[in-house]
């Protein structure tokens, strides 16, 4: 698939309606999908929510945590004051049922991306 895939472009928005419904395998691999696409900013918004609820969500399988979390920096980066609100949900609690490994990575891909 090529970044901003014109075959993606035209399902970008039945992706994000439809990707509460699936299963984590497959939210995982949309997640994937959407970050290598242009997102316009009224899907943005959507998206952001999509992904904070993905990711609050303790009990889904870390590497959907880890794409929704690394989808909401993306987003983040264009818009700073996002971080605080992704700083409030990566705290404690949401990182207990994660492995020693994947925390670290989270807390390493936070703290580089704040800066």
């Amino acid at each position: 698939m090529d970044e901003n895939d014109k075959r993606v472009k035209k399902h970008i928005l039945p992706i994000l309606n439809c990707l509460n419904q699936k299963n984590d395998g497959h939210q995982r691999e949309l997640l994937k999908i959407l970050s290598n696409m242009k997102i316009s900013e009224k899907h943005e918004g959507q998206i952001f929510d999509i992904c904070i609820k993905i990711w609050k969500q303790i009990n889904k399988a870390p590497s959907v945590r880890m794409n929704a979390l690394k989808f909401l920096v993306k987003i983040a980066k264009k818009y700073p004051e996002l971080f605080e609100e992704i700083s409030i949900v990566t705290q404690n609690h949401y990182l207990e049922s994660l492995s020693p490994g994947v925390k670290h990575s989270i807390k390493k891909l936070i703290r580089d991306e704040i800066k």
